[in-house]
């Protein structure tokens, strides 16, 4: 390489030098201010995420405490101060520890308002909303009529439901109140063929299908 190869190469070198300098100095603030989003950003979720186990420990320890106290009313009471209201899952798990704690105080109004107003929140999971719905059902049974109750069930029983199996054994219980046998009797056999059915249905269907005069050998 000639000595002026080598002087034009080193003034390249030195132009494009100055060039990178110069745009470091007009846009290098924007690459400043994404760095410190981008930090910010995570140290923003990492105390969210800390502040959300924290207020969750806190609910929790709350509950517990609350269920600690011997008498049921003063249960309910300390569980009617706990404030879940800015996390969904939190207070639909403390509206049904709050519903069963009403059921021992013998508080059945109380509980079915707390069971269905959970029911119909539409910004707690599908899942509470489904056991809540469920819960308020069994627990008005007296109250609610077995075609009402059946209504209410269904669809609570569709494929894939995390209840299928039990609100399919409450519509028999509701099908045999209204002298429609055959069809608990279908009812009863689907839960008995179904692959996911616990020991505990499985025996109370069994026994359900025996009182009704059912053939085990259809499930």
């Amino acid at each position: 390489m000639s000595e002026q190869d080598s002087f034009i190469n080193e003034v390249s070198e030195e132009v494009r030098r100055d060039r990178l300098y110069a745009l470091m100095r007009r846009y290098g603030w924007i690459a400043a201010l994404l760095i410190v989003i981008a930090v910010g950003g995570a140290s923003f979720n990492e105390w969210r995420k800390a502040s959300a186990r924290a207020d969750a420990q806190a609910t929790g320890d709350a509950i517990l405490a609350a269920l600690e106290n011997e008498d049921p009313a003063s249960r309910v009471t300390a569980l009617e101060e706990i404030d879940a209201s800015d996390n969904a899952g939190q207070r639909a798990l403390l509206a049904l520890i709050r519903a069963a704690a009403m059921e021992q105080t013998d508080d059945r109004a109380g509980a079915l308002q707390t069971l269905d107003a959970l029911a119909a929140d539409p910004e707690v999971p599908q899942t509470y909303r489904d056991l809540a719905s469920l819960k308020a059902t069994i627990l008005g049974a007296t109250d609610i009529a077995p075609q009402e109750r059946i209504d209410r069930l269904n669809g609570l029983a569709i494929a894939g439901g995390a209840y299928r199996l039990l609100a399919l054994e409450q519509i028999a219980l509701a099908e045999v109140e209204i002298g429609e046998t055959d069809a608990a009797k279908e009812t009863l056999v689907t839960i008995l063929g179904d692959a996911e059915v616990s020991q505990s249905l499985r025996g109370r269907a069994t026994q359900l299908m025996v009182a009704l005069g059912g053939s085990l050998a259809d499930s």
